[in-house]
């Protein structure tokens, strides 16, 4: 068994992969709040499950070029749904970037192009386990790794700030709230909604694991 491809973490991060993908496939079909409610869940779960992930010692230096599943029309094809569901919330103001060295003004910046570049990456790395070669599983898996640390890993935090502020700010979703005495203003049911969802999720999880046991 190769200790690289299916090394627990690995495992663990093409689990939260495939759901993560799952979600943004399904984005037709979700509300403005249902997207950035589950966005702000996952993300930071993503986050961390890349940070985990190992280095490939022994043969990192002889690795070819990766294999690209994600077409260019798929894309855009995603962006443009993200962007169309968000409307004028998917444009934010990035303040901290490599790019603020050339620049005393925040940046422009879109959650749509985030989250399809973080999709990108994902994806072709999910796509490639699904290939069960353990030559392109294992240059997907290095490169997503890479990619995670110089790019998609700082996108992945700034759409996650700025759908943390869609989520809390939306009128919407603070209309049926109350006001405790620390003077705070807090939902009624989202409270629920948060633990539900794990426990909505946790059976597909599983399937999940399920699937990728079949690596191992």
């Amino acid at each position: 068994m190769d200790k690289y491809i299916y090394a627990k973490n690995s495992v663990e991060f093409v689990t939260v992969g495939v759901e993560f993908c799952a979600f943004l496939e399904r984005i037709e079909s979700l509300t403005q709040e249902e997207f950035a409610s589950t966005a702000i869940k996952l993300l930071p779960l993503l986050y961390l499950k890349a940070t985990l992930l190992p280095i490939d010692e022994e043969n990192e230096d002889f690795l070819e070029s990766p294999e690209h599943f994600v077409s260019e029309d798929e894309y855009e094809y995603l962006r443009g749904d993200i962007e169309r569901l968000l409307g004028e919330n998917d444009a934010y103001l990035v303040v901290q970037s490599d790019d603020m060295k050339y620049s005393d003004l925040p940046l422009g910046a879109s959650i749509a192009e985030d989250m399809a570049d973080i999709y990108q990456a994902v994806k072709d790395c999910i796509a490639a386990y699904r290939t069960e070669n353990e030559d392109t599983m294992r240059v997907a898996l290095t490169e997503c790794r890479e990619e995670f640390s110089s790019y998609w890993g700082s996108k992945l935090l700034n759409a996650l700030a700025a759908l943390h502020r869609i989520y809390y700010n939306t009128s919407d979703i603070l209309d049926d709230g109350y006001e405790c005495e620390c003077g705070h203003h807090h939902p009624h049911t989202h409270g629920d909604e948060e633990g539900n969802f794990y426990q909505k999720r946790q059976s597909a999880w599983l399937d999940d694991e399920e699937d990728a046991d079949r690596w191992l």
